[in-house]
């Protein structure tokens, strides 16, 4: 087991308003998240010396988390702004559990928002889900990110046998954990027939198999487990982290169906000392609806080939035997672009508080969170608990 497992807490967690925010820019949701959390860890601004961030694609600032900063009037000891996409940016949260125990810092706000739904034009964000091709290999071309997305469903339904219908149902799920949500973008119930007369995107993923896009942001407060006793909440300790990177463009990936959540998955597994059989509940990033089934057998919780099923057999539902994106995910929560992964984040902690609610999973101790960034490029692992082990 790794020195930093239990030995940091996250005991703040909040997130702004998420869908059509028009009035507010990404700046003043990055810092309303952040302000948030803080309340919510019961600490004033002036007791953090840590701030990391993410880059926004709607309102960029060359030096971001020192933007945020000096808009907090906080002087950190520790200030980072994160690079890449939904995986490396969640990487984050075991760097700052690093700087914490080895002493850089005590108190670190880690902070994410974005306006791709209302900050960005038409044109830019076409830019934008054009830019992540290879120049030379993807990019003449001509495919956006759900093009490159469904080459890897079409691998996989190939080489598993998946139907649509499998695919249809990670959205119906997510689906039915977001009705559950008061915050949630999308909280109409679907059917799978639902998600198969959506129109077409990128053959085989439909309107419905695509996350949202989104306004939004979200932040937690992490502090030293010694102190964390200290503060109102129950802590939500990290016992396990892991990253793992196969590829940055899709045409060099070594499998289109087998990703890197096997190393980033098998290494958290390792520092906490636990294994899948272990969590009580995952939340797994869900930008199009196969990464869900492959993030899922690759993580350990059923076996290749099986993801569909699983699924369908109800073991993802709230009251099965992994409730899974219980917020609601990337498809029926939001996706503001990089910082989703942080609102799986937020709700974890609610969830190992027990406080989420109607959709609260019972006894849930231990939890896995799970994120990619890129055409299923980079991956990072973490599991929470309740104890700290």
């Amino acid at each position: 087991m790794s020195n930093l497992s239990g030995k940091v807490a996250i005991v703040g967690a909040a997130d702004t308003q998420v869908g059509k925010i028009p009035h507010m820019s990404a700046t003043q949701l990055c810092i309303q998240a952040a302000k948030r959390a803080m309340d919510d860890a019961g600490i004033t601004k002036d007791q953090v010396d840590g701030l990391v961030t993410c880059n926004s694609m709607a309102e960029p600032h060359m030096y971001h988390a020192e933007a945020m900063a000096e808009y907090l009037q906080i002087f950190p000891k520790y200030c980072v702004s994160a690079g890449a996409g939904g995986g490396t940016t969640f990487a984050v949260l075991y760097q700052a559990a690093a700087a914490i125990v080895h002493g850089i810092c005590e108190t670190v706000v880690i902070s994410m928002a974005d306006s791709l739904r209302t900050g960005l034009s038409r044109e830019a964000a076409m830019v934008m889900q054009s830019s992540s091709g290879h120049p030379q290999y993807e990019t003449p071309y001509g495919s956006t990110v759900p093009g490159y997305y469904a080459l890897i469903a079409q691998a996989y339904m190939h080489e598993f046998g998946a139907t649509p219908e499998h695919l249809a149902g990670v959205a119906v799920t997510c689906r039915n954990h977001a009705c559950l949500h008061p915050g949630a973008q999308m909280r109409e119930p679907i059917t799978v027939q639902d998600v198969m007369d959506s129109r077409m995107i990128a053959d085989p993923l439909r309107l419905l198999d695509c996350s949202l896009v989104s306004d939004g942001g979200s932040a937690v407060v992490l502090t030293s487990a010694e102190r964390a006793k200290d503060l109102p909440h129950q802590p939500v300790y990290l016992l396990g982290a892991g990253e793992g990177h196969g590829h940055e463009h899709i045409s060099q990936a070594r499998s289109l169906t087998t990703s890197a959540a096997k190393e980033s998955g098998a290494r958290a597994y390792a520092m906490a000392g636990l294994g899948a059989k272990d969590m009580d509940l995952a939340q797994v990033y869900d930008c199009f609806t196969p990464v869900v089934l492959i993030e899922l057998e690759d993580l350990g919780f059923c076996a290749k080939g099986e993801g569909g099923d699983f699924v369908a057999e109800g073991h993802a539902a709230i009251g099965g035997s992994l409730p899974m994106n219980t917020h609601g995910g990337l498809l029926s929560h939001s996706h503001p672009g990089n910082p989703g992964s942080m609102f799986a984040l937020t709700e974890t902690v609610a969830q190992l508080r027990h406080a989420a609610g109607e959709r609260q999973v019972e006894g849930a101790e231990t939890a896995l969170v799970h994120a990619q960034g890129g055409i299923l490029s980079s991956h990072c692992s973490v599991i929470l608990g309740r104890e700290a082990g």
